[in-house]
């Protein structure tokens, strides 16, 4: 950002990248967007955003450009397609991408963007679409000091507190681990569910009795909330997104060789919640389906075993 009078490009507009412009509207900067589903666009053009048809139209007059996409393929596809934003971003442009992927595309997404002469800044974001909204999220910012430098301003009117982790890759480390660690808290509260059900416990009471006491936390709270008043739409962490970060998170234990066998185990319980229909749901759902997935993991397993001994 070199000014306030410098548009920020915003691409991507889901539940966080929304949340992101408006903050950036709210805070007096001109912003222009590209949404995949130009209807997502609407309130943002309503309060003077400019839509633009292509990610390289977006970009065009944008001194900083806001990525907030659901995964790699997504952060490829509109960064680096037919029409993608690299084909219309000015050298010394910063990208700074908010999206959570893993450390190794997130090194070779800035060595790309590096060869067009664009600085490319990590921003991966703790908090929810409403914290995006209200700039009450936190930022992991990885890359180049002078680069995070640059954006210093981006940061601070989207976060109310901003990290310098390291290089880049290790703001998506960070943010994997963060993920991970929620993953694995709710996937053990499912558990415990699991348990007080077999031995016929009400689940809404029994999540009332974890989230009052000392064996809880804030997130699990949060989300037993979520459970027990039946607030899962529209999600604060959609369960597929979630279900794709434990992925990404566990490839990354097994290519440094690690043991992680608590991931893994929340890996297959949100990727079973997902293939049941509930990817959209938030995360809490997973509270929701204790007692039914681990049948339905059983079933999973039964049917790979007879897959292998057939061929």
């Amino acid at each position: 950002m070199t000014g306030p009078d410098t548009t920020i490009a915003c691409l991507g507009l889901g539940a966080m990248g929304s949340g992101l412009a408006h903050r950036l509207l709210d805070a007096g900067r001109p912003v222009s967007v590209f949404n995949r589903t130009e209807a997502k666009a609407s309130p943002l053009t309503a309060r003077g955003a400019r839509f633009a048809a292509t990610p390289a139209a977006a970009v065009g007059d944008a001194g900083t450009v806001l990525v907030s996409l659901s995964g790699p393929e997504a952060v490829d596809e509109v960064l680096f397609g037919d029409d993608g934003a690299v084909h219309g971003l000015k050298p010394g442009t910063v990208v700074v991408d908010a999206s959570t992927v893993s450390p190794d595309f997130s090194r070779e997404c800035a060595a790309r963007l590096a060869e067009a002469g664009v600085s490319r800044v990590e921003a991966c974001l703790i908090g929810n679409p409403l914290q995006a909204r209200s700039g009450e999220v936190r930022v992991l910012a990885a890359g180049d000091e002078s680069d995070v430098a640059k954006v210093a301003d981006l940061l601070g009117a989207i976060g109310k507190h901003t990290w310098h982790i390291g290089g880049t890759g290790s703001g998506a480390s960070a943010k994997l681990a963060f993920n991970a660690l929620l993953g694995v808290q709710l996937a053990g509260l499912a558990e415990a569910l699991d348990i007080g059900a077999a031995g016929g416990v009400d689940r809404d009471r029994l999540l009332e009795a974890i989230a009052g006491s000392g064996f809880s936390s804030p997130v699990l709270s949060f989300r037993a909330a979520l459970v027990r008043d039946d607030r899962l739409v529209p999600a604060a962490f959609r369960t597929d997104l979630m279900a794709k970060d434990l992925r990404l998170a566990e490839q990354t234990a097994r290519d440094h060789g690690l043991d992680a066998d608590l991931l893994t185990h929340a890996a297959r319980r949100f990727a079973a919640v997902t293939e049941r229909g509930d990817g959209e749901k938030d995360a809490a759902v997973v509270l929701a389906r204790a007692g039914e997935i681990p049948a339905f993991l059983q079933a999973q397993a039964r049917g790979r075993a007879q897959r292998s001994e057939v061929g």
